[in-house]
């Protein structure tokens, strides 16, 4: 599961083009040299992460050192404006949690919870 985490990460971390409309009379070479400019870019996005998973701080300033990670972590972790996400959320939670299954620890509902809404990914 954190594989496949660390596979979604990474992957999202990769500079996309930007094709820019009028901008279609590029030669060969300068396509390879801006090719290698954008291979630069995901290898310090790779090595930004591995940097940040190292970081043995818990505090939330450490991402201003990682812009790539930073930049990543305000897109995956913004809230949706809308309560349809929170309200799928509480009724699975509802279900997951029943007075047969009270003693359950918080870390072990919390996977029981997230292994239910993303069973499609896994």
């Amino acid at each position: 599961m954190t594989f496949i985490g660390l596979g979604f990460i990474k992957s999202h971390l990769k500079v996309q083009p930007v094709v820019h409309p009028g901008d279609t009379s590029f030669s060969s070479e300068e396509e390879d040299f801006f090719c290698t400019i954008r291979q630069g870019n995901v290898q310090e996005n790779s090595k930004q992460l591995e940097s940040y998973l190292a970081c043995p701080s818990d505090s939330m300033d450490v991402l201003k050192s990682f812009p790539a990670v930073s930049n990543l972590s305000l897109k995956l972790n913004t809230p949706l404006p809308a309560s349809a996400a929170c309200e799928r959320l509480f009724s699975t939670a509802g279900l997951i949690f029943r007075p047969k299954r009270a003693r359950v620890d918080a870390k072990n509902f919390e996977n029981q919870l997230l292994m239910k809404l993303n069973k499609r990914f896994i």
